[in-house]
Order: structure tokens, then C-alpha cells, then sequence
């Protein structure tokens, strides 16, 4: 199906299943341990091994020699394969660093083996044993010392817009902030680890994983293990968390593959913690200059965001300047990035890329003009709203509702009580009101599903799209229930398996709206086989109550599918209307914070996230999503950092005893409400990502909270209270 021109009619607006607030089809074996994950998968005909990986003691240089032989004598050793034995390969298309083979060593905890063992045990101290001789190089692990040899990347990348002249209007400007910001190394730190499971049969291999998009995963492990596609069988039907860091194939299944081809059995390999934080991907830092010019009613008149960040040689931006691009109106305009070469572990996509770290200073230097201006800040951001592309006037948002979430937003939290800097008190706690726009670009990638309804009347949807904890098997069910026209529990949902039509996988906040667009398709391609089936007119036909309806003739579904049952398949394609119209989703959040007047400790007491994203395909798990995203806004602004030793290049806190993530002691009370809108311009769904909007502009929200409460501006994260504590009023 080509997506082409805006939906109209269709029977997702009946709306008697998608956007019901419909618990999780999944919840249930989630509850009770019989979801399988990927290290979970167990086979009682199999005899599993377990790998060890090994990683690289440097950051940088070669692999001399390495002396295996200890650990092959170790108990219960099977076998030890090192990258030396694997030789140079070709790196995946999505990987910037190499992920197993030759002696280049290119960051810290680089995989170079892995020892597999009869048990986990005897792995991981047979792994203690190898011996690995390096000739070092000397690495640049520090962002802010390599600022000055960024480089501009290729036009690929779109480092640099520039509209009007704004050097000229920020001098002549009025009223003026030049500021500059940074946002620190952060990990994606979710619950379940890098895991995979890889049995060879024959020369095809299958392999249980936790990936977040199965035809990339599977493409690049053809390509660095030089396998054909077609010989890998991949799955991963249920995913702990990845928040971006599962998107692109990691070393886990390449040491699985590998080592269970050495030892011809199953073999288990898991990343632990240490290796998860410094082999696999990051958030990289960033530093950030903002500029912003105003008339004295506060309307922008220039506004400039440059930013400055660092990766792996052939690495990409951290592109923390895509919302000030299409945020705020005025004329003149200019966003520039640079990109160091550190030779730190890859920094790659993690929620919300660009915008999460962009907001986190883009919305506190807009509360800073808006001070220095004398208007409240969501005044501010109300009067520089713009229905229109700022750098291309000729091309309108699609929809756009920042004014409504801010001013419901500012109803529904008491925003009227906040107060100037330092003026709220409760006993020792100075408390304080904060304010950010939240602003995510609606992405969409093609989706392929696969929907069969049989003998029973049951239907059966079969995509190789993923869900992270997301809710994709519920919204999927449901919408297969509401075009087919039958209850929720008489759809099967089957999904995660490379056997499966091709998604768009989970990620960027596409997930939800291109897979459920993707099996939309596919109805309709069932559909017109039954009606076909039984000479109905597929334009007149409605289903609904398990039958299909044309005129005065009805049918139930389980008779129309007949002894065999019938299929439709398709995958939605997208046409230009992401071209013509801007596509973006907006939201407004507000925080309460208090800050211990002696201490500077930050605590925050409230929070509310208005979101304006499309239709919303089921408010029970769309709300998990934003309530989950406040609270990683909550840790990024507060406890959030990589702690880089900038001497040997690797991140010292690599655990989540140091690595600290907010908890539920941290986030009293989470308000979400969503706006009743729906985007024909988006999908036939009408519905767009909501998941990475509830992160973006949390963080910002905090620090201004904290402003609030206390006088003190902090604009280098995170909000510490080293950082607070030299400022706060004399304790009275």
C-alpha cells in the first residue's frame, strides 16, 4: 500500500477497539515468567554451553599476541575463539565500530574473544585466564579538548541551516542570551542485557536475541560473519528494554554464532554490565551554544544553536540541534555541529536522539530570554508558536497544537502559583515551578505484516516487528480487531521472528504508527480476498461482530475462510506528504521540584506531561511510555552521567551500583494527559510516536524548576548538588 494522499474515512474510526484502553495480550506472561527472553530460550533435547566474552584492556592500538592456553586447560572448557582466529571482516552497514575480528583494537572493552564452557561459571573464569599483549595508541577521550578540531561532517549528516542574516539581527536585538550548555555521556542502562542464544544446523544457524529490528540485526551478521541472509534464522519476541541500544546488531550475537560454531553445540552469551556499558553504544556528550535575540514584547527576531559533539572516526552527530529548527519562529535564523574524533566506545542513537539533549538546553536558554524579556515563560513560548516550517515559511505542520498543550498544561498544574526565584518555601525545602515545550519529529518507516484468518475465525497477524515493552503486540491486535471486525481475543499476534514480513522495527518513535499502518495494509488485502471469496463488493463490505456484512447478506468470518483459510500480506509504503507538510509531535511538561535549602539535595514532587501526538492508539500503554520517559528525563537531569577516564579512554561507573537511574523514591506523582487529535497526513492510522515526546524537554523542565526554587542557574548537567549547594541563601 503506498501512503500517498491524506486518510480519510477508514475503519480505524470506528474506534471500537484502537484507542480503548485495552490491558497488555502480553501482560499475562509477562506476570507469570513464561514470556521467553532472549537468554531464557531453553530447549530440553539441547545442551546448551555458555560464552564469556573477553574485552579489550586499551582504547586504542593493536592486539600483538594473545595467549589462550591457560584458559583452554581451564574445567569445563570447550573452546576459546579469538578475534585473531576470526580474522578482518566487514562491518555491518549500522555498526560504526567493528564488533569481532582483526587485531585493531577502537575502543575500550572491544570483544576480542569469547571462552565457552560447560557453565557459565567455568566461562567467566577460564575468560580471566587469557593473556593479550598490546602495542597502545595514544587515544582523545575528552569532548571539551577536542572541541576545537571538530570538524564539519558531509551534507549527508545536514550540520549546518542558516535563514536571514542572524548575525545582524542578534546585534541589533534588544534583548540577548549567549549561553553555552553541556550534556554529559549517559547510558541507555536497560533492565535485560545484550543476550543471544546461536545453534547451528547444517550450515544454517538460528538465533534468539534481544534486538529491536530484526532485518538490520540480521543483514549485518550476514555481513560480518560473511553468512548468507538467507541461513540465519533470527528472533527476539520479547525484549527487556533497549531504549535505542538494541537498534543495531552487537557483539553478544556475533560471539554466540561464532562460538557455537566452534563447539557445535547451543551456546548462551550474555554482555555483563561492565562490557554493556563500554562495547555496545552510548548517548554521546555534547556542548552547546545557544544564542537567541528578541524585540522587547519577547517575539525572536534571531536565534542560533550550535553544537559540538564526539565519535568513533566514521561515526555520526549527535544532532542536538533538530528541534531549533522547527520549534520557535524568527527570521533569523542559523544551527551549526561540529563532530570531535574520540576514541571513546560508539556513541549512537539512544531515546529520543538530537532532541533529548538538544531540549535539555534549547528550553532552559528560552526561559532565560523569556526572564530577561519580563514574560512568563509559557507566555514566551505561546507567543513565538509558528504554524509553519520557520526555515521553509511554504511548508505548514501537518498538525500542531504547542499552544494548547501549553496552556492546558499550565491550568491543570497551578501555574499561576509559581512564583519568582527563591520565594516558595516549606520548611527547609525551597520550592519551585518548571516549564519546557516538548517537540519530537514524527518518523515513519515502511512495515510489512502478514494476516491470516482461519477456520475458527481467528486471526493471526505475523510481522517481524518487535516490542521493547512498548505494547506493540496490543496496539497490532488491536488494530487487526478493529479492521476485521471482531473482539480482541480472537486475534493472535506473532511476532519478533525473521520469518516474518520486514517492519519497521522498534525505534525513533516509529515503531507503533509505521506497524500498525503495516498491518492496516495487510487487512485491507484480507479483506478484499473475502470479499472477493464471496462476491461482496469490497467497497460496500463491513465487518463487524465476527462476520462480514454487504446489503442483506452476512456471513461469519470462520465460513468466508473456509477449510484453508485465507491470507493477506502487504507492507505500507510512504509517499511525499512528509515532503509537503512538516510532520512533528509537541507536548508541553511541568515540574514541581524542592531543593533542601542546606544540602542543595533536589527532589522532585510532581509532574505533567501534555502531549499532542495523533491519535493515540491505546491510552494505557501510551501512557506507560510517557511516564516511563519522564522518568529517564528525571535521571538525565539529576543523577545521569558516564564518568570518562579521560587517561585510559573507558567510562569508570560501567554498573548500575554507580551508573545511577531514577527510581520510584524519585518520582512522586506523574500526570499525563494527551489531546484529542488525530493526523490524516500521518498514516492511516492517524496516529503518530508518542514514546520519545514524554522524554523530550523533561530534563529542561527540571533545571528550570530548580531555578525557580532556588535562584541558582545550572546549564551543565547533571543538576548535582555540588552545583547548587555554593549558591543557595544563607539557611535562616
Amino acid at each position: 500500500m503506498q501512503f500517498d494522499t491524506p486518510a480519510t474515512t477508514n475503519p480505524i474510526d470506528n474506534l471500537k477497539v484502537v484507542g480503548q484502553p485495552i490491558h497488555r495480550i502480553d501482560g499475562q506472561l509477562k506476570t507469570t515468567g513464561r514470556a521467553m527472553y532472549a537468554y531464557e530460550w531453553h530447549d530440553p533435547n539441547l545442551s546448551y554451553a555458555y560464552g564469556y566474552p573477553v574485552g579489550a584492556a586499551i582504547a586504542k592500538g593493536r592486539i600483538t599476541s594473545m595467549d589462550v592456553s591457560a584458559a583452554k586447560k581451564a574445567p569445563g572448557v570447550l573452546a576459546v575463539v579469538t578475534t585473531l582466529d576470526i580474522g578482518e571482516r566487514k562491518k555491518g552497514r549500522f555498526n560504526t565500530a567493528k564488533l569481532f575480528g582483526g587485531d585493531e583494537v577502537q575502543h575500550y572493552h572491544q570483544a576480542i574473544a569469547v571462552v565457552v564452557a560447560e557453565t557459565f561459571e567455568q566461562a567467566r573464569a577460564a575468560a580471566s585466564l587469557v593473556k593479550v599483549d598490546y602495542a597502545e595508541e595514544k587515544g582523545v577521550f575528552d569532548l571539551g579538548k577536542a572541541k576545537d578540531s571538530a570538524v564539519k561532517p558531509d551534507e549527508s549528516q545536514q550540520p549546518d541551516t542558516a535563514v536571514g542574516d542572524f548575525e545582524a539581527a542578534f546585534r541589533s536585538a534588544p534583548v540577548t542570551v549567549d549561553a553555552s550548555y553541556t550534556t554529559p555521556d549517559q547510558s541507555h542502562a536497560m533492565m535485560e542485557p545484550h543476550a543471544s542464544i546461536a545453534a547451528w544446523n547444517g550450515d544454517e544457524v538460528t538465533v534468539w536475541t534481544s534486538s529491536q529490528m530484526i532485518d538490520w540485526w540480521r543483514s549485518d551478521l550476514a555481513t560480518t560473519l560473511d553468512i548468507d541472509k538467507e541461513k540465519i534464522h533470527l528472533m527476539s519476541p520479547f525484549i527487556g528494554g533497549g531504549f535505542g541500544g538494541k537498534l543495531f546488531l552487537r557483539a553478544d550475537a556475533v560471539l554466540a554464532v561464532v562460538g557455537a560454531r566452534a563447539v557445535k553445540r547451543p551456546v548462551k552469551v550474555a554482555l555483563p554490565r561492565p562490557l554493556l556499558i563500554n562495547n555496545t553504544t552510548h548517548r554521546p556528550a555534547t556542548i552547546q551554544r545557544i544564542r537567541i535575540g528578541t524585540e522587547r514584547d519577547g517575539k525572536i527576531t534571531a536565534i542560533a544553536h550550535e553544537s559540538w559533539s564526539g565519535d568513533l572516526p566514521g561515526g555520526g552527530l549527535e544532532t542536538a540541534v533538530n528541534q531549533t529548527r522547527l520549534l520557535y519562529a524568527g527570521a533569523n535564523r542559523m544551527t551549526a555541529m561540529r563532530l570531535a574524533t574520540l576514541n571513546l566506545p560508539e556513541g549512537n542513537a539512544m531515546r529520543a536522539p538530537g532532541e533529548a539533549p538538544g531540549l535539555m538546553a534549547l528550553e532552559i536558554a528560552i526561559d532565560e530570554i523569556a526572564e530577561k524579556v519580563g514574560i512568563d515563560p509559557v507566555q514566551f513560548r505561546i507567543v513565538n508558536d509558528t504554524q509553519v516550517d520557520p526555515e521553509k515559511p511554504q511548508r505548514p505542520f501537518s498538525q500542531r497544537n504547542l499552544i494548547g498543550c501549553l496552556t492546558l498544561g499550565a491550568e491543570r498544574f497551578g501555574w499561576s502559583n509559581r512564583g519568582k526565584p527563591g520565594s516558595r518555601r516549606d520548611g527547609n525545602w525551597l520550592v519551585g515551578m518548571g516549564v519546557a515545550a516538548a517537540f519530537r519529529n514524527n518518523l515513519v518507516l515502511p512495515s510489512g505484516a502478514r494476516v491470516k484468518l482461519d477456520r475458527e475465525g481467528v486471526v493471526t497477524v505475523e510481522t517481524d516487528m518487535t516490542d521493547i515493552g512498548t505494547g506493540s503486540y496490543t496496539i497490532i491486535a488491536q488494530t487487526a480487531a478493529e479492521m476485521m471486525g471482531v473482539t480482541i481475543d480472537k486475534v493472535a499476534v506473532q511476532l519478533g521472528d525473521s520469518r516474518f514480513p520486514v517492519s519497521a522495527g522498534s525505534g525513533g518513535q516509529f515503531g507503533a504508527n509505521s506497524s500498525t499502518s503495516g498491518v492496516y495494509a495487510a487487512c485491507v488485502k484480507l479483506r478484499e480476498a473475502i470479499a472477493k471469496k464471496l462476491g461482496f463488493n469490497s467497497e460496500d463490505v463491513i465487518f463487524e461482530n465476527g462476520a462480514v456484512r454487504s446489503g442483506n447478506r452476512s456471513v461469519p468470518l470462520a465460513e468466508a475462510a473456509g477449510p484453508n483459510g485465507l491470507v493477506g500480506e502487504d507492507t505500507i509504503k510512504w509517499g511525499e506528504l512528509t515532503e509537503t507538510h512538516q510532520q512533528s509531535t509537541f507536548g508541553a511538561h511541568f515540574v514541581e521540584v524542592a531543593v533542601d535549602i542546606a544540602t542543595g539535595e533536589s527532589r522532585i514532587r510532581r509532574m505533567l506531561a501534555v502531549c499532542a501526538a495523533g491519535r493515540i492508539l491505546n491510552p494505557i500503554t501510551a501512557r506507560s511510555q510517557v511516564i516511563g520517559a519522564m522518568t529517564m528525563g528525571a535521571g538525565g537531569a539529576l543523577s545521569e552521567e558516564l564518568a570518562v577516564d579521560t587517561r585510559r579512554g573507558f567510562f569508570v561507573n560501567h554498573d548500575l551500583a554507580s551508573y545511577e537511574v531514577a527510581v520510584h523514591a524519585d518520582i512522586p506523582h506523574q500526570e499525563v494527559i494527551f489531546m484529542d487529535e488525530t493526523d490524516p497526513m500521518s498514516s492511516p492510522m492517524k496516529a503518530k510516536g508518542v514514546g520519545e515526546l514524554g522524554l523530550c524537554g523533561v530534563a529542561a523542565a527540571i533545571a528550570n524548576a530548580v531555578y525557580n526554587a532556588t535562584g541558582v542557574r545550572v546549564r551543565h548537567y547533571p543538576l548535582t548538588l555540588d552545583k547548587l549547594i555554593g549558591g543557595l541563601p544563607d539557611v535562616a
